[in-house]
């Protein structure tokens, strides 16, 4: 399947309803009784809640709601036509303002990959849905990036630390982590 196909299809899972509501009242306007800029919008409105982009990259990424976050992945997973079975990747990242985490996906029988990417809206208490009960694999990488960025994962069946001491204060792998003992500046 086409990053196009795929983009097409899943868009449609996650409409967004404002979008909906825009173009329904656009048809019903009179475009000669009302002044040109109030009939466009001022920036185009996204036909789904899900941003798609293919960064330079083969596969097509996925920018999700922390909301939604979950639901995508179950229908990513469960979906005849994605049929995303496999996890291969998932890691932390520091955007520097936001939290996120980024997720790489594998059809094994389809043989298309994807990338789904979700950023926290709260940099102080970040948590996100767990994907454990989609991917079993993803137990051992949630546990990985509470460790080293703080985030936290609803419903993950035993989110402790996995590499660091129970008593370390701190996400070593966070952009504003200052540890003076080990860290070398330069």
């Amino acid at each position: 399947m086409t990053n196009e196909t795929l983009q097409q299809l899943i868009s449609g899972w996650f409409p967004n309803t404002e979008a909906v509501k825009v173009s329904e009242v656009e048809e019903h306007l009179e475009i000669d009784d009302v002044p040109e800029e109030k009939v466009k919008p001022s920036k185009p409105i996204n036909p789904s809640l899900l941003e798609f982009t293919e960064e330079g990259s083969e596969f097509l990424n996925i920018l999700v709601q922390p909301k939604q976050l979950h639901q995508l992945m179950s229908q990513l997973k469960s979906n005849a036509e994605t049929n995303f079975d496999y996890l291969f990747c998932l890691s932390g990242v520091d955007w520097g303002e936001e939290l996120g985490v980024v997720y790489h996906l594998e059809s094994t029988t389809h043989r298309h990959s994807i990338v789904v990417k979700v950023k926290t809206p709260d940099r102080e208490n970040p948590s996100l849905d767990s994907v454990y009960n989609i991917w079993y694999t993803a137990e051992f990488h949630e546990r990985e990036v509470f460790d080293f960025f703080g985030i936290i994962f609803n419903n993950h069946p035993n989110l402790k630390r996995l590499f660091l001491t129970e008593d370390w204060e701190g996400y070593p792998l966070r952009k504003d982590y200052v540890d003076e003992a080990n860290m070398i500046i330069k």
